[in-house]
């Protein structure tokens, strides 16, 4: 060994460590220090800012060849990227359907980051406390403790784990090892016109196709149409091709309509489907004190998706998918390379938890989950949850007080679908001016909402999944919409004449 050593001219052995471990130490506590106060403060900066110009182009810089100072480039987060959020932290945050995140998840994320876990899988802390959290995650919405669940990035992801069992389950035939072209009978997969993009994506990605999903039409409360989910299986059935699985929405995210659980779970079990549930934005219903009765029948599902980055509130990403069959869901995804070969002892004595999804690769996801719900409790969270459907309850009240406004759809939790609307102008005008009032909010850094169309008609949306949001918030953003939206109805009317 010697010998080898002295013939071979050795360069100096380099590692990513600090030189100055007592600097770096300083460092941190410095950066720790800054986030504290940015979540602190949070209510004082603009709920949203663009990003100037001349700090875009910052980043197009090219690519670093020699170090530069950790402080430098600290300083050049702090006063380049920390000003310019997408906002959902803020306590006036409304679009789309976030969550809010919170310190204690930031700081495990943190922990995670350092620890550098590989959740593939194996025997180390951190598998047993993603498993903990799938035990937790079932719990809260009724599943069997034999249900298994993968921690993944989001609902998108989640929603194609639970898919795919689905179709591998009732394929009828060995799908992983025939693929798509065995199949007798095309499969079909149902869903309400009102169900998440993340669906089409996940159909396509499966093989099946866009056809393959039929959306059907929904009721006058976006819920999904019973009589007419039945008669398009039924005409399926007689067209030769083979109803594979309803999905369910625990939460659409247009106006929050939950479908009647309970029936369509009855429905799934008399036509031999598969009851998946998209509860991405409602599943967590089930922890709400009052909240919880409308998601009666959630446990019914074979699979079910949820998101702990929205009303868990923890940091982004973190997503989860239940399955009730383990062995269904396991036999989807399960492969045992030679490399990856169980031990009588060690490191590979563990669970594999890549063998319940796509992703060998994973990370330590499951603390900030983990260490947020031990600090606070589940029934703080489901309070939380109570506290968000009432200020949407407030909000849709004020909106049905004013006559200016009007009220899009009902607002069964915590997304609310409205606009300013001017009776007597058409519809085209009613959307350019609502759109406008909703970019002026966000550029005021005022409040952010987003928007979108229900059954042909313009709306603004704001969706209420925020744990800082206070009712004077909600006050402020009513009152700032009128005063816009008076504004530019004005100039309409002026420029008319």
């Amino acid at each position: 060994m010697d010998a080898v050593r002295s013939s071979l001219a050795i360069a100096a052995e380099e590692t990513l460590d600090p030189v100055d471990w007592p600097e770096m130490a300083g460092i941190a506590h410095r950066v720790v220090d800054e986030a504290v106060a940015y979540l602190r403060d949070v209510r004082t900066r603009p709920a949203w800012r663009d990003m100037p110009a001349d700090v875009r182009e910052r980043f197009t810089e090219p690519l670093p060849r020699e170090p530069q100072p950790l402080g430098e480039i600290l300083r050049a987060v702090s006063e380049n990227v920390m000003p310019y959020p997408m906002g959902n932290v803020h306590p006036r945050f409304w679009a789309w359907y976030m969550g809010s995140s919170n310190m204690t998840g930031a700081l495990a994320d943190f922990i995670a980051a350092i620890q550098g876990s590989n959740l593939g899988g194996g025997n180390h802390a951190a598998v047993p406390i993603e498993r903990q959290v799938i035990d937790w995650c079932k719990e809260m919405v009724g599943f069997p403790a034999e249900a298994s669940g993968l921690l993944v990035s989001g609902g998108s992801i989640a929603n194609l784990v639970g898919l795919t069992v689905a179709r591998n389950v009732k394929a009828g035939i060995d799908i992983r090892e025939e693929g798509m072209a065995a199949l007798a009978r095309p499969l079909r997969f149902y869903g309400s016109d009102q169900i998440h993009s993340c669906h089409r994506k996940a159909v396509e990605t499966l093989g099946l196709g866009n056809r393959a999903l039929r959306r059907i039409a929904s009721d006058a409360e976006f819920r999904i149409d019973l009589s007419a989910l039945e008669a398009a299986i039924a005409q399926d059935r007689a067209a030769g091709l083979q109803p594979a699985c309803i999905i369910a929405n625990a939460g659409a995210v247009n106006t929050g309509a939950i479908d009647d659980l309970e029936a369509l779970a009855a429905l799934a079990a008399n036509e031999d489907l598969w009851l998946h549930v998209d509860g991405c934005i409602g599943a967590l219903l089930a922890i709400a004190p009052r909240g919880r009765r409308l998601v009666a029948g959630l446990h019914h599902a074979d699979s079910l998706a949820l998101d702990p980055h929205k009303w868990l509130h923890a940091p982004f990403d973190v997503g989860c998918c239940l399955v009730r069959d383990a062995t269904a869901h396991r036999k989807t995804f399960a492969t045992m390379p030679e490399y990856l070969q169980p031990a009588p002892r060690g490191l590979a004595t563990g669970d594999w938890l890549h063998e319940f999804g796509l992703q060998t690769s994973r990370g330590f996801r499951a603390l900030k989950v983990w260490m947020s719900l031990k600090e606070h409790g589940v029934e703080k969270f489901g309070r939380l949850i109570d506290q968000n459907i009432d200020q949407a309850q407030y909000l849709a009240r004020l909106i049905e007080g004013e006559p200016r406004l009007r009220l899009m759809a009902k607002a069964p939790i915590d997304i609310v679908c409205f606009r300013y609307d001017p009776h007597d102008l058409d519809e085209a005008a009613v959307k350019a001016l609502n759109v406008e009032i909703m970019l002026r909010l966000q550029e005021n850094g005022t409040a952010v909402l987003s928007d979108t169309t229900l059954r042909g008609r313009h709306c603004l949306r704001a969706a209420i999944c925020n744990h800082r949001t206070r009712y004077a918030d909600i006050a402020l953003l009513v009152d700032e919409i009128l005063r816009l939206g008076s504004e530019l109805e004005r100039q309409i009317r002026a420029s008319a004449r």
